[in-house]
């Protein structure tokens, strides 16, 4: 395998591996037909998408890889990513439906800041596609209809308006996953470290923001290892192999994002915040931010 390529956006994907036609974005979230960017069979490199996606096959054929795990798409399939693997798809037959992408800035800003608590499945290593009845797939692909003609508007409260009906996919999803037995989470063991990884993360920063009183402290590589009793090489090791990022990126990426959640939709002074996030001094905090940004929290906060 030669070097595999990482993508913060699908419209950057298209355009650098040339798999369709491109697509205009403007924003952490995309919906777009899938026989309008793949109007023809096609074939991917192996590559790593950072950031989250869905995907609504009406009719057509796809294969696809999730890292070693192979799967296959028919009538009436859906089927969710999460950031950080390995992902290539072959193209047999155009397919038609819908692929919606999605940030974790996004998911945070527009749906809820817990939204990994009532959508823990977004946090699922690898999940199986689901083949669904009419009646189930016929919600879904409603709702995604709506939410492309919002998309395409040039409206004040686009994202707000989008992300409700968003929200409502997401809540179908889920319900489709509690009823549906066939569609069971599948582990190797390197997968199941990951999947507790991604899962102490996020609560580790969900007690980190919520502790008032407690001592803060920036979480390290060793906390996360010791949660799983495995020597903190060997951790490492299998995070860096399975996802592409080492455990440090993933927590510096996860601190980020809820710094920038923070700036975006709250006043606390920057001292405040940095504090909430483990920095017990604010000066260490906007060198920190600004080194992975670009721009100080002062300026984030003015222009996102």
């Amino acid at each position: 395998m030669g070097e595999v390529r990482s993508y913060n956006k699908i419209s950057d994907l298209l355009k650098s591996e040339d798999l369709g036609n491109q697509v205009h974005q403007d924003s952490d979230f995309t919906i777009n037909r899938l026989e309008d960017i793949h109007p023809r069979p096609t074939k991917s490199p192996t590559f790593r998408a950072n950031y989250y996606s869905f995907v609504l096959v009406q009719k057509g054929s796809t294969d696809y890889s999730i890292d070693n795990r192979k799967f296959s798409t028919k009538g009436r399939t859906l089927y969710f990513t999460n950031p950080g693997h390995l992902k290539s798809f072959h193209i047999r037959e155009v397919s038609h439906g819908f692929i919606i992408t999605v940030s974790e800035n996004f998911l945070k800003e527009f749906i809820h800041r817990d939204v990994f608590d009532e959508f823990s499945f977004l946090l699922t290593e690898i999940v199986p596609p689901c083949y669904l009845d009419e009646h189930r797939f016929g919600e879904l692909y409603a709702l995604a209809e709506q939410i492309i003609i919002e998309e395409q508007k040039n409206t004040v409260l686009k994202h707000k308006i989008v992300s409700s009906f968003f929200l409502v996919f997401l809540l179908k999803v889920k319900e489709y996953l509690l009823k549906d037995r066939g569609f069971k989470m599948e582990y190797d063991r390197d997968s199941e470290i990951v999947n507790r990884f991604k899962k102490d993360l996020e609560k580790y920063f969900r007690k980190l923001l919520n502790d008032y009183k407690g001592q803060k402290e920036i979480p390290q590589v060793q906390y996360f290892s010791a949660q799983q009793q495995l020597n903190p090489s060997y951790f490492s090791t299998v995070v860096k192999t399975k996802t592409g990022r080492t455990a440090n990126n993933w927590i510096h990426e996860k601190m980020l994002s809820e710094a920038k959640a923070l700036l975006s939709q709250s006043t606390n002074p920057i001292k405040e915040i940095a504090y909430s996030l483990g920095f017990q001094e604010a000066t260490h905090f906007s060198k920190f931010f600004k080194k992975h940004v670009g721009k100080s929290p002062i300026k984030y906060r003015k222009d996102p």
